[in-house]
């Protein structure tokens, strides 16, 4: 994948913060295997003491907040630990949520093995839910994350059996145009591809506190490969 140029990123930008919306495939620091450039990497080149504020999995696009300075990281590090940061993701679910609002309470413990799990030795976890459109055989649903653990949104979906689209390591399904579409036809030889080619995650909006009590509150549109989604989802409503 090329890597995007940095300030196409950029959604909001003062002296001390920056906050962008990460297109998926991108990983926010470098990871262990391969070469492939990080977020952090990237912001480095535009500005050299940059250092990100939390983290998206790779495959979750949308708003992420880096700070420019140690005294902003500081001050953005203290507002994730006491929970004052506010979070507000985009799911596409297999199926609806049983419930149009509601909140899962289940504690998550993370594995050697890179995942996490439902557990009940693990960590207090909190997420609020709200179904915001319900189509066919799926569902967009909003997610507020009051604690921030390991893969917690993901997890929680799963927990009330509507798993994301795509996120196949807790128990989601690809999305196929065959499934809803009757007239489906592929050329001779083609085999058919997932719709979107991640779990079907985006941080819709964020919210902090700048270092002079201005309030700071972004939103980050969907990438193309979500906006599509939703948009032929609504289509075969």
């Amino acid at each position: 994948m090329k890597p995007p140029k940095f300030k196409d990123l950029i959604l909001f930008e003062n002296d001390d913060y920056i906050v962008v919306n990460k297109p998926p495939f991108l990983a926010t620091l470098d990871e262990r295997i391969g070469v492939a450039p990080s977020l952090l990497r990237l912001a480095r080149e535009y500005a050299d003491d940059a250092q990100v504020g939390h983290r998206l999995d790779r495959d979750t696009s949308g708003s992420l907040v880096l700070a420019k300075n140690p005294e902003a990281y500081r001050h953005i590090s203290m507002q994730f630990e006491n929970r004052e940061v506010h979070k507000i993701y985009h799911a596409v679910t297999n199926g609806a949520p049983p419930l149009e609002q509601f909140v899962v309470e289940r504690n998550i413990e993370t594995t050697k093995s890179g995942k996490a799990r439902l557990a009940f030795k693990g960590k207090p976890a909190e997420t609020r839910f709200t179904t915001l459109e319900v189509y066919a055989k799926h569902a967009l649903v909003q997610c507020e994350p009051v604690t921030g653990r390991m893969h917690q949104i993901r997890l929680h979906l799963a927990y009330v059996q509507t798993p994301i689209v795509g996120d196949t390591l807790y128990g989601g399904e690809d999305f196929y145009l065959s499934s809803l579409k009757k007239k489906f036809n592929l050329k001779e030889g083609e085999t058919e591809q997932p719709f979107i080619k991640r779990f079907a995650l985006h941080a819709m909006e964020l919210g902090f506190t700048g270092l002079d009590g201005e309030a700071i509150k972004v939103e980050a549109p969907y990438p193309k490969d979500f906006r599509v989604l939703v948009e032929t989802l609504r289509e075969y409503r």
